[in-house]
């Protein structure tokens, strides 16, 4: 029998001189799994990271939450990832995995809505400091003409936190018209008012622009770059069915169902609200971050466009950045010892992360607290972890 190896020779040479001959042609790979290693491969001590074992028992024995994922970055690999207690308790006790499917809640506006304004900034369709209504003109309506997209990324737009429920059950054309017509609460820029409004509005401005829904775009220009799989608005079926439970509507229980009630009514898809992940898929978007916008080969946003969403930026009360908190009236969930570099966020379902690029470590903490009846409380455990996590850290002796 002959030989197939001259002939696989040839065509091998043949490939390469062809994409030699085409020189934009390009093989896109995909971005890499942080890799789960030995805490002390990644930088971390784990006779310290093992305290975390005892906080969430602590939060499990007083029904804080019941269940969690807990997991701990550093120096570009996973250094701990552990699954706790339960992902639903009613209709029946199931366990948590490290694979659940959260429902991010807030978590939605930093890594959505924010992400995808900054990656519109890096475009030139957007600007920091034009009025939100050069876009959307009739956000204009009652004095709101002159609020900027950094107003409404740092939550200092004037806008009112929630505006009422009923206002969003006619559909989302109708309930857009009523945000426009709001009245402000506050002249812009003098007050820090967490606004849910401020980042609906953020998120009809990432479609206006675009000219695609805010879903679309995410997915398209950060989730799919990135590999993250598993991160979406409207989870597909196999999702959902890994998903903790939060609460029952309607009778039923909500999983993989967006449990805020406002972004239910808006379809699932709002700039506030809605997004769903795991805790592998966002240890790739909190890496990237860290990173600078890049992730192997993909890059979602430049250097300098990361620099500055993390970037403080001083609130009457407190520092934020754009779309994330750092330092205000809602940071109990932030560790003591990160840094002044530290941008964190949390969700009303039970949901945290932190990302400290001076410290190259991030934290992400995903639960379902409010299953199943609205009343567990995380965040000072959350923060407790991240304590745990940034005293972790060392300098590991030279090989």
């Amino acid at each position: 029998m002959r030989s197939l190896f001259p002939a696989i020779v040839r065509s091998s040479v043949c490939l390469a001189g062809f994409l030699i001959a085409l020189p934009n042609l390009s093989i896109e790979a995909a971005p890499p799994v942080l890799e789960i290693v030995e805490p002390h491969l990644a930088g971390l001590s784990s006779d310290r990271l093992r305290h975390i074992d005892l906080v969430v028992a602590e939060g499990l024995k007083r029904e804080q939450m019941p269940g969690c994922v807990v997991l701990v970055g550093s120096r570009g690999k996973v250094a701990w990832l552990k699954a706790y207690g339960s992902k639903q308790l009613q209709p029946e006790a199931v366990s948590m995995t490290t694979d659940t499917v959260f429902d991010l809640a807030s978590l939605t506006k930093p890594i959505a809505t924010a992400t995808s304004v900054m990656t519109l900034i890096e475009q030139g369709r957007l600007k920091l400091d034009e009025p939100v209504a050069k876009h959307i003109p009739e956000f204009a309506a009652n004095g709101k003409d002159a609020i900027t997209i950094q107003q409404l990324l740092t939550h200092q737009g004037g806008l009112i936190p929630d505006n009422a429920l009923r206002d969003y059950l006619d559909g989302p054309k109708l309930a857009f018209e009523r945000i426009h017509q709001l009245e402000l609460t506050a002249d812009p820029g003098t007050k820090f008012i967490y606004s849910d409004v401020g980042f609906l509005v953020l998120g009809k401005l990432v479609e206006r622009v675009s000219g695609r829904p805010l879903n679309e775009y995410a997915r398209s220009t950060i989730f799919e770059p990135l590999g993250m799989a598993e991160t979406m608005y409207l989870p597909d079926e196999p999702l959902r069915a890994r998903a903790a439970v939060t609460q029952q509507r309607d009778g039923h229980w909500m999983q993989g169902e967006v449990h805020d009630p406002r972004s239910f009514a808006l379809g699932g898809v709002a700039g506030h609200a809605g997004l769903f992940s795991t805790a592998q898929d966002l240890a790739k978007y909190a890496q990237t971050l860290i990173n600078g916008g890049k992730l192997g080969d993909a890059r979602i946003m430049s250097e300098e466009t990361v620099a500055l969403m993390r970037k403080p930026v001083e609130v009457p009360g407190g520092l934020r950045a754009l779309g994330w908190d750092v330092r205000t009236g809602y940071s109990s969930n932030r560790g003591d010892l990160l840094s002044d570099q530290a941008f964190v966020h949390g969700g009303f379902t039970g949901t945290a992360i932190w990302i400290d690029p001076q410290l190259d470590l991030f934290v992400i903490f995903l639960s379902n607290r409010v299953h199943p009846d609205g009343k567990g409380a995380v965040n000072l455990l959350a923060g407790r972890i991240g304590t745990i996590a940034a005293a972790s850290i060392f300098n590991p002796p030279a090989e």
